[in-house]
């Protein structure tokens, strides 16, 4: 029978592992406690925290059980692991705050009961301990010279680290040893950036309780063309739908290159692994309908079936997109049919008729609908011949749009650069 260990190895999740057979092993037999922290730096997680979530995800999924902890306490410091130079240290309202948010987002992707995840907190045990008694119980078992000798640490050696993110690595070591005292918790996971982290963990384990843990680390994700995963030309792709609302979050994923489809459809869906590995097949017209269904699926794991539904229909909308194949990894619930978008589409504007005799200007119309976030912007984008009507490019910032536009339709597209748009509709 195929274990969690066999599901993360088939789909790509796998970067370092301390001992594989003794995972494997325990993994496949009864229920393990593992965890993954996620320290509250914004109010929301991104596109590149999706790893380690659906990581999560797929251990709950096949009846194991899953910590999401929450570094309210770490992140008053910052961790150094990937960084150039020293993050912002924030306040404890602002990590408390977002702590909060990002327990939100986290029961998206898990089940919050009696039985199931468990989403704690660092802070409540490590912004109460006693500094010195913390120095002489678990300082004393770290090397200062291995943990120099920690990638994380060691790239930081040259732009400089200072004393507050060097004692990052014994606050997470001692996270896991929390964890594993109080939780039964014999597993951590994280990026791969995250390994001398985990190690120092399992190594003080070890040494206050003579006992083993176990970590496994995942790729960091770019995508075939050298890119960080979640990062575009409009910014950070946040999964808070109120920072990249859900159609801009499928339109994302519809995006993603050819080369890429498989391995984030191994990734990034539930999708059964005998139609993805199907989908390198596919060219085209085909690959196309593969995009849209990685689209669709990440967008209903992360926001739900109904505002995926939403943003499908609202790209139909705009793109005239042909439905998708019913051969086309077909355990999708995308609509093999495209349904109705009058009433459904993200971006929708209703004007009176009154207004629309006398005409609106063209910068106001698209700020209202959403295609840009200031008027301002508007004049500017559409100045630089970024803004279009029925696909007719507007000349002028301030050109009135009226009831001449529609020609005898009840409606008409508004659209901004070459992948946003709008429906504005004709009211009472």
């Amino acid at each position: 029978m195929k274990s969690v260990y066999d599901i993360f190895v088939e789909r790509g999740f796998i970067a370092q592992v301390t001992d594989e057979k003794e995972i494997r092993d325990r993994l496949s037999g009864d229920p393990v406690t593992c965890y993954i922290g996620f320290d509250p730096t914004a109010s929301s997680l991104h596109v590149g925290s999706l790893v380690p979530i659906m990581a999560l995800a797929h251990m709950q999924r096949e009846g194991h059980r899953p910590i999401a902890l929450i570094g309210g306490g770490t992140a008053l410091i910052g961790d150094p692991s990937g960084k150039t130079e020293m993050r912002q240290i924030l306040t404890r309202d602002q990590v408390n705050q977002n702590a909060e948010a990002l327990k939100g987002q986290l029961s998206q992707y898990l089940r919050f009961d009696e039985s199931g995840a468990v989403m704690l907190n660092n802070a409540d045990w490590l912004t109460g301990l006693n500094y010195i008694e913390f120095l002489r119980d678990i300082g004393c078992h770290f090397s200062v010279n291995r943990m120099l000798a920690a990638e994380s640490y060691r790239m930081r050696l040259d732009t400089g680290l200072n004393f507050i993110e060097f004692n990052y690595m014994l606050l997470q070591a001692y996270d896991f040893y929390y964890l594993f005292k109080h939780h039964d918790c014999v597993m951590q996971m994280g990026g791969n950036d995250q390994w001398g982290n985990i190690v120092a963990g399992i190594d003080l384990i070890r040494r206050l309780t003579g006992k083993t843990g176990y970590g496994v680390t995942f790729p960091l994700i770019t995508t075939s063309l050298g890119h960080k995963m979640g990062k575009t030309e409009k910014g950070t792709v946040w999964l808070d739908s109120k920072l990249t609302t859900p159609y801009d979050y499928y339109q994302y994923w519809v995006n993603t290159d050819d080369a890429d489809v498989e391995r984030f459809l191994a990734l990034f869906t539930f999708l059964p692994m005998e139609e993805i590995r199907k989908s390198e097949k596919l060219r085209d017209a085909g690959l196309n309908m593969a995009k849209a269904v990685l689209a669709f699926e990440a967008t209903k794991i992360t926001h739900g079936e109904k505002e995926a539904l939403a943003a499908r229909q609202a790209a139909v909308a705009a793109f005239g997109l042909k439905p998708v194949d019913p051969d086309v990894l077909p355990s999708s619930s995308i609509p093999r049919v495209e349904l109705s978008v009058d009433d459904s589409a993200i971006f929708r504007i209703v004007k009176p008729k009154a207004d629309l005799e006398k005409g609106i200007p063209a910068f106001e119309l698209f700020h209202e609908a959403n295609l840009c976030t200031s008027k301002g912007e508007a004049r500017r984008i559409i100045a630089q011949g970024g803004g279009y009507i029925n696909e007719r490019q507007i000349t002028v910032f301030d050109e009135k749009i009226g009831l001449h536009d529609f020609g005898g339709e009840s409606k008409i597209y508004l659209r901004k650069g070459k992948k946003k748009y709008a429906i504005l509709e004709v009211g009472k």
